[in-house]
């Protein structure tokens, strides 16, 4: 990558701050459309089961257009591509509350799900080349600071749904704030554009080999995340028999362990590495699922729960981090890193139904259980690959040491 040259340590710092602000934004996208969602299906009078239809088109959107970005990036730049993608994906929570049926609603959340898809795909380059350049871990509080502006978005929505707002002002006034924010934020991120001499990536580029094991282990984790966040209150509810507070606490104790760790990660990643971190981060959540499947009382469940959240929290971002170093096209291989890990947040609440019709709840938890069993014997494709020009950046290895690959 080429572009700006000045690179001091204090427009780098500018530049994280940018981009973090970014994230911070996108996140507050989906909070602001999550706490809408039963507005939007009683405006559309859909039922349970074809507002469940509607709700994967997000998924199918983004799978399917996020191999797209790459091409984006390679022939706009990463500041003017981040720049578009990242206005048409805040300006689309416009339109999921303006759908009057099923039928537009599907194509509204398909392409707010494109949308979505392909600046999450610009953002996390860009995120990494930053990290690169500052020599340091930024991804896991980038992601933290994802899971903050959902939680901004989701708490204005909260306030809106309290007060009987209209759905469709409320998501206007957003998307505009939203749209102003993104685009002050990315003013100040890196201007790096790719080496024109270079072959362009394909208008639409399968994900490359390398980013198939690496997307095997965010599968992993992000198949947890989403029968935990989807299942956890259900799981207290049904199984331990506890009342409604109480299992709507299972799903804040999983997400604010997340957050948190996210926030913080970045230490223990600089000084352990990527793969003792999510060999640790998978142990923890692997002890979380049997806390949960084994001990049948509320108080062992809740404290489960926040130990899967805590050991998957990072898993995602240090994935986004190694694909984008595992060959010559980052946007193409976090592309397909993407892609794999949509695909699990799209299949795990289904996934975790069926197995608890055919058996149980119990039993559904522990797939979980063994998927976060998964992510320690997987953590060692998370190793960072020594750069093509021998230059040292920064990357630790299992060890916590120095990655040194010069001769």
């Amino acid at each position: 990558m080429t572009g700006e040259t000045d690179l001091s340590p204090a427009r780098l710092r500018h530049a994280r701050f940018a981009i973090a602000a970014v994230f911070c934004a996108h996140g507050a996208v989906t909070g602001s459309f999550a706490t809408r969602i039963p507005w939007i299906q009683d405006h559309a009078q859909l039922s349970a089961g074809t507002l469940g239809l509607a709700l994967a088109f997000p998924a199918l959107g983004a799978a399917l257009a996020m191999p797209l970005a790459g091409r984006i990036n390679h022939r706009f730049g990463a500041r003017a591509a981040l720049r578009a993608l990242l206005a048409m994906w805040t300006l689309s929570l416009i339109l999921p509350s303006l759908a009057p049926n099923l039928p537009t609603l599907c194509f509204a959340l398909f392409v707010y799900g494109a949308t979505s898809g392909m600046s999450d795909v610009a953002m996390n380059a860009l995120g990494v080349e930053t990290e690169n350049r500052l020599g340091r871990s930024i991804m896991s509080s980038l992601h933290g600071m994802w899971s903050l502006g959902a939680l901004f978005g989701s708490a204005a929505g909260t306030v809106a749904a309290h007060t009987g707002a209209d759905a469709r002002l409320h998501h206007l006034i957003a998307a505009v704030a939203l749209t102003a924010a993104g685009l002050v934020a990315v003013q100040g991120v890196l201007d790096l554009r790719s080496d024109q001499e270079a072959a362009a990536p394909p208008h639409f580029a399968l994900p490359p080999k390398s980013a198939l094991l690496i997307g095997a282990v965010g599968f992993c984790a992000v198949f947890a995340e989403g029968a935990s966040l989807d299942w956890s209150a259900v799981y207290l509810r049904d199984v331990l028999h506890t009342d409604a507070g109480l299992a709507a606490a299972s799903t804040t104790a999983f997400a604010l362990t997340m957050t948190v760790a996210r926030l913080v990660g970045d230490r223990v990643v600089d000084r352990f590495g990527p793969v003792r971190t999510v060999r640790v981060g998978g142990a923890l959540a692997t002890a979380g699922g049997l806390l949960v499947v084994l001990v049948r009382h509320p108080a062992a469940a809740l404290a489960g729960f926040g130990l899967i959240g805590l050991g998957i929290a990072v898993v995602v971002p240090l994935a986004f981090a190694a694909a984008a170093r595992s060959g010559p096209a980052p946007a193409q291989a976090i592309a397909g890193v993407a892609t794999i890990t949509y695909t699990s947040g799209l299949i795990a609440p289904s996934a975790i139904g069926a197995v608890a019709d055919a058996t149980s709840l119990v039993v559904s938890f522990g797939l979980v259980t063994l998927l976060a069993f998964a992510l320690i014997a997987g953590a060692a494709v998370l190793r960072p690959k020594p750069a093509a020009d021998g230059a040292v950046r920064g990357d630790r290895d299992e060890r916590g040491e120095p990655v040194d690959i010069r001769p």
